[in-house]
């Protein structure tokens, strides 16, 4: 995902990841702490652009 973004002309300094939450079910978010972090990122305006590789992840 971060050479996707790259190719989209996102600098490496501003490309982050985050996959703690590999292999943990998608039914509740309260245990995804990656999950959690994104959704705080994202509402204090530190995210510019989520790229995700199936969009059901993304789903608390």
């Amino acid at each position: 995902m971060a050479e996707r973004a790259r190719q989209m002309s996102w600098t490496a300094p501003l490309v982050g990841g985050i996959d703690e939450d590999l292999g943990l079910s998608g039914a509740s978010s309260h245990q995804q702490t990656g999950f959690q972090r994104l959704v705080a990122a994202i509402g204090l305006g530190e995210v510019g652009i989520v790229l995700v590789t199936k969009i059901s992840r993304l789903a608390p």
